[in-house]
């Protein structure tokens, strides 16, 4: 198995959290054998500042070259004053259009251990474990026109959906649904949006394509709430841009941090793997981020790029195994048990360690 990864860890935590998803890929690539090799670029708002982009040229053709990119995070407020675009976000934003995918994974799964790290009760939490399934290249963040008037007194956007952008996300949410628990909820604002009214007659008709997967719509403000009351009650959930990149940030209470949630973008040419959580620029360099999401997003590289099934199972099953034995970064803790926290680089160091023993173990296994 060869594979050239794209490392871009941009800004505030982007590098501490990438270096241990790393650590851990390595680790998997050492044991079995393969050639993943790891070529770092960067990107955000140290790139804007150094090279006048956030997403400069050499790190567009490294991207374009490379068979999956793993991402860090991007922005801060230092780059405020960064406009147009030279903003981290533009950089982000330019990055998704280059790879092309349209889809975007972004699990919520409770592990039993860390149940009790979630503001909500713990028998509200434990055992779920949602796939929310976000259009990531339309809506909102990429409809025409949009603007601030040159008066300054108002600003316009504008969203929009084609039957093709909402078919395409539709069917990798059936297809996940339909290897998963079989029911899939379809989130909008059909009350009150034309778009959200297209898009469900668009599910409507991928629907039938799918007769064991029972379909269920839901108006966005009725499943924010529903998602924290009763998380476990959902398994596949598809929406739009915007709603999703709200409602997938709420669904780290059900997780317990944001700093445990991976992402996969899928679909495009080259597959692209973050954290959900932002630079988080308060605790960059201080090594006490949580690097599980990003740990997370590499074993969601191992599941849909490499297909290498076996060893995402090791890594995810690794995170399961070290939380179980009480390792903590500080995010998973109350404010007056912190000092007990563990380091950035000790959490991925345990995972990559436990990785490596679960694969010694599956070997074990199967060649009794």
């Amino acid at each position: 198995m060869k594979l050239n990864i794209a490392v871009l860890p941009g800004d505030g935590v982007g590098p501490e959290v990438t270096r241990e998803a790393v650590r851990v890929l390595r680790a998997v690539n050492d044991f079995c054998g393969y050639d993943f090799r790891f070529e770092e670029s960067p990107i955000g708002g140290g790139a804007s500042v150094e090279f006048g982009l956030p997403f400069p040229p050499h790190t567009r053709e490294r991207v374009l070259n490379a068979g999956a990119v793993l991402l860090g995070a991007v922005g801060g407020p230092q780059f405020d004053s960064l406009t147009g675009e030279r903003r981290p976000e533009a950089g982000l934003l330019a990055l998704r259009q280059a790879c092309g995918c349209f889809a975007n994974l972004r699990p919520a799964i409770c592990y039993e251990s860390v149940a009790n790290c979630s503001p909500l009760r713990p028998e509200r939490v434990k055992g779920a474990n949602i796939m929310i399934v976000r259009e990531l290249l339309g809506g909102l963040y990429f409809g025409e026109p949009r603007a601030i008037d040159a008066a300054g007194k108002q600003a316009y956007n504008t969203m929009r959906y084609s039957e093709a952008e909402i078919e395409r996300v539709a069917r990798v949410a059936f297809e996940l649904a339909d290897r998963r628990k079989k029911t899939l909820v379809s989130v909008d604002k059909a009350n009150v949006l034309e778009t959200s009214r297209y898009w469900r007659q668009t599910v409507n008709r991928i629907a039938k394509d799918y007769p064991e997967v029972k379909l269920e719509h839901a108006l966005v403000d009725s499943f924010a709430m529903n998602v924290i009351t009763w998380p476990t009650r959902y398994d596949v959930v598809l929406t739009e841009n915007l709603f999703g990149d709200i409602l997938s940030d709420e669904a780290s209470v059900i997780a317990g941090s944001l700093g445990m949630l991976p992402s996969a973008s899928v679909g495009g040419k080259i597959d692209l793997y973050e954290p959900i959580h932002g630079s988080a620029p308060d605790i960059a360099g201080k090594g006490i981020a949580n690097p599980i999401g990003a740990i997370g997003s590499a074993a969601m590289l191992l599941r849909h790029t490499t297909k290498l099934f076996a060893e995402a199972d090791c890594v995810e099953a690794a995170i399961e195994s070290v939380l179980k034995k009480g390792l903590r970064t500080a995010d998973l803790l109350p404010p007056d048990q912190r000092s007990k926290a563990c380091s950035t680089e000790e959490m991925g160091t345990r995972i990559a360690e436990a990785t490596v023993e679960a694969l010694n173990s599956r070997m074990a296994y199967h060649a009794v």
